[in-house]
Order: C-alpha cells, then structure tokens, then sequence
C-alpha cells in the first residue's frame, strides 16, 4: 500500500508517551481484515467536507423532486351489508355463516372487470391520460389496459364489526376520484339488484306458466270424470268405502242371497218331510181333517177294545165297528195322501224359487263386479282429479306471495356515504419522504467518501493502517509536526 503523496500542514509538535512493544514474528502478527472502527473515523473525518456536500445536495435535490410530486386524493365510499334483508326467492334471512365469505366475493366483484368495465364506459376512462398512459399495444385492449390501471387505484377494506364495506379510490383530481368511487358503487348495486331482482321475476313468470298448466290439468282431469260418467252412466264415480251405508247394487245382492237362504232353508224342510211319515208332518197335525178322523179313529179302535172283550170276532156289532174302522182308516189316508201331494207340490215350487233366486244371484254379482271395475277405473279417475285440484289449491296459495316479491326492490348491499371530493391529497407525505431522503443523504454522504477511500485512493491515516497492512507493530505516535518554508 503506498504511503501519502502529500504532507499536509502540521500543527505543533505535541508529544505523546512511547508505546513500545516486543518485535513480533510474521505469523504473530495482527493480520486482521477488513476495516475497523479507526480507520473509518480517520477516512471520514479527511472527507468531512465531501460528506456534507454530498448530504446536502441529496436533501435538496429531494426536496425539490418532493416538491413536484404529483398529488393523489383518495374518496371514499361506505357500503354496509344488510343481515336483516330476506331473500325473495328462498324466504329465508341471510344467513350469518356465510357473511365472510359474501363479503369477500363482492370485494373481488368491486375490483374485477364485471364493474370496472362499464365503469370504464361511464365516465369516458378510455380518454384520461391518467389511466391510459404507459399503453402500448393494440387499441382494442385499451379498456382492458384500463380496467388493470383503475383496479391498482381502487382499495375495499372490511370494517371492524364485519358488515362495512369501504372502498377508497385514488385519483391525481379529488373531483375525478369522487366520481370514480360513485360510479362504482352505482354500477355495483345496479349489478347486484339485478342479481337478486331479476331471478325473483323470472321465477314469477315460471311460477304463472305453472299454474296455467295445472289449470290445465285440473280442467282436464275434471273433463276425464265428466266424459267417464256419460260413457257408464253412473253419477257416483268414486267407489264406496263406508261399510255402514253400501251402494245400492251391494244391497239388492245382499237381499237377494238372504231370499236364496230362507228359500234353501224352506226346500230342505220340504224334503225332510216329504222323505218322513206323512202323517206326523206339521200340515198334517194341523190340518182339522186330519185332527178329526184321527180323533175318530182313536175311538173306535177304544170301542173296539173293549167289544172285543164282551163279544167275539164274528159278533154283528164287532163287524160294523170294524167296518166302520176301516172306512175311517181310508178317509184319513186319502187326507194324509193329498197333504203328501201339497208338500211336493210345495218342494217343486221351493226348487223353482230356489233357482230363480240363485239366477238372480248370479246376475246381481255380475252386475256389481261390473260396477266394481267402473268405481275403480272412476276412483282412479276421481284420485287423479282431486290430485291435480289439491297441487293447484297449494300453487295458488302461494301465488300471492312470489308475486309480491317479484315486483319488490330487494338488495343485500345498501349505501352508508357517498364519496365526496377530498379537500386533502392523500399522497404523497411529504414530511415522510423528506425524512427518508435525509436519511439515505447521510447514508450516501457517509458510503461514497468510504468507497472512494477503498477503490480508488487508498491512503494510510491512522496507526490502523500500518498494523493492518505490514504486520508491523506501532511504537510511537505523533501529531502533524509543523514545517519551517525553506527560503528560495
């Protein structure tokens, strides 16, 4: 390293005490590297000088760029989310889970292309020097240019309580930042009203084409039973389920086979008696014939008990009571024949009847099985008609209502302030700048004169210097020793 090309002018001489140390070996030597704290005084203080001017000339060019900057109003706009607002499609409250996350997609909403763009076309953005300078590139992608530059000045913050919303846009003009965040909030609202308007109107318009088509089917069903009823000429269509009060078919079946049953009880009766003692049947006991020559008879076989025992067989008046017997005997089996005669008569007749009443029978089910199927394919008919009138009653119950909230102006989002023009830019903060830029000039004003020092005019200053450099120990240590001019 080489020494100082020039002396400069020294003081008077000033003693200091002798600082002697032991010569060191190479390899013991103090062979520290880089600066220590010494030679950085000693270099700043021979460029103390340099270091203010260089300070100096940063501040104050800083200042007067700071100056100049130019100025940036921010407007404000506050928004706050509406909980309490129900929803007209589903009629249900907002729900609260889920407010984070609506709230961050209607940030991203503010601050994407769906509302900057008409934004853009509003206010005539396309045209301001402020958002379209720096574009290169074909003219038709100057909107989307645009919107890019628009979304880096726009800014929406949640509030502390979660339901606010505050969006702040920047402009170099307060009048131009104001009518930028207004726009946007109109454009936003509009967007979300038609967001949640637009399908309860659309659901509306659905919900009358519904009730027009089960009007239609309702009336069609009703044409269904009418036409049923004139085909099979019935007025009940439905089938009968009350057991207590059956139709009028059931009930002349139910008659007839109670007439089946008393005529089958009345030709068994007949036919026991036919096959029995023809005598001691009940027509017989009561008939008064039969009653009185029995009782005759009976008479006489006593008479002839007792003429028996006083005469014998061939006596006259035994022979006539005999006879007369006989003759009694005969009448009264010629009565008992003619009542036999009357039963089969009367066993025929209850035959006869039994059949015709089984006949009829027979007829009855079929018509009433023929009646069952025509209630149940009218009961299908009838079910399928009180479907269809039940559906269109609950349709019609709730008409009113999506109606109603068709035609209503509903919305999630509701507006707090307006922005109004900034009376105060907002950037740039002067004083901040002004602090920066005097602390990088005393950061310049001391590294340059140091990296001047060490790359380009290194010198040795201080006691340091040797030391660091050649390894040599410092005995003694002088100030500038003052020099007498030589005479020429």
């Amino acid at each position: 390293m080489r020494q100082s090309k020039r002396i400069p002018q020294m003081s008077p001489v000033v003693a200091r005490p002798v600082v002697y140390a032991e010569p060191v070996e190479d390899d013991q030597a103090t062979t520290q590297a880089g600066l220590g704290i010494a030679q950085v005084v000693a270099i700043l203080k021979a460029y103390w000088k340099q270091s203010l001017i260089i300070a100096a000339s940063v501040i104050v060019v800083s200042a007067i760029g700071i100056k100049f900057l130019p100025k940036t109003y921010t407007a404000m706009t506050t928004l706050i989310v509406d909980t309490n607002q129900k929803d007209p499609l589903a009629g249900q409250e907002f729900p609260l889970a889920l407010l984070n996350n609506y709230i961050v997609t209607q940030t991203e909403l503010m601050q994407g292309p769906a509302v900057l763009l008409p934004v853009i076309d509003r206010l005539n953005l396309t045209q301001d020097k402020e958002f379209t300078s720096g574009f290169r590139g074909d003219p038709q992608g100057l909107r989307d240019y645009v919107a890019t530059t628009l979304g880096n000045a726009i800014q929406v913050d949640q509030g502390r309580g979660g339901s606010l919303l505050y969006l702040s846009v920047s402009a170099h003009d307060p009048d131009k930042a104001a009518n930028i965040a207004n726009a946007i909030t109109d454009v936003y609202l509009e967007q979300e009203r038609r967001r949640i308007n637009v399908p309860a109107g659309q659901r509306a318009q659905r919900y009358s084409e519904q009730i027009a088509e089960l009007r239609a089917k309702v009336a069609a069903a009703q044409q269904k039973v009418d036409t049923f009823r004139q085909q099979k000429g019935v007025t009940d269509v439905g089938p009968t389920t009350d057991a207590d009060n059956p139709d009028t078919e059931t009930q002349a079946l139910d008659a007839l086979e109670g007439k089946l049953l008393d005529a089958q009880n009345l030709r068994r009766t007949l036919e026991a008696k036919q096959a029995g003692d023809q005598s001691a049947t009940d027509e017989a006991l009561a008939s008064p014939q039969v009653q009185q020559l029995q009782s005759q008879l009976h008479t006489l076989e006593e008479q002839k008990v007792q003429l028996s025992a006083t005469y014998g067989p061939q006596h006259p008046k035994l022979l006539a009571l005999k006879s007369q017997i006989a003759s009694v005997q005969q009448a009264l089996n010629a009565e008992t024949s003619r009542l036999g005669e009357n039963i089969s008569t009367q066993l025929a007749r209850a035959r006869a009847l039994e059949d015709k009443y089984q006949h009829a029978i027979d007829e009855q089910r079929k018509k009433v099985l023929s009646l069952r199927d025509i209630q149940g394919e009218g009961g299908k008919l009838s079910l399928e008609l009180a479907s269809a009138e039940a559906v269109y009653k609950r349709a019609l119950d709730g008409y009113d209502q999506i109606m109603f909230a068709s035609v209503g102006d509903y919305r999630n989002v509701q507006v707090v302030s307006r922005a109004t023009p900034p009376t105060r830019a907002s950037k740039p903060n002067k004083i901040k700048l002004l602090l920066m830029a005097a602390v990088a000039a005393l950061g310049l004003g001391i590294v340059l004169p140091l990296l001047y020092e060490l790359l380009m005019d290194r010198r040795l200053r201080c006691r340091d210097d040797i030391e660091r450099a050649f390894r040599i120990p410092v005995l003694m240590e002088f100030n500038a020793i003052p020099t007498t001019p030589v005479a020429p």
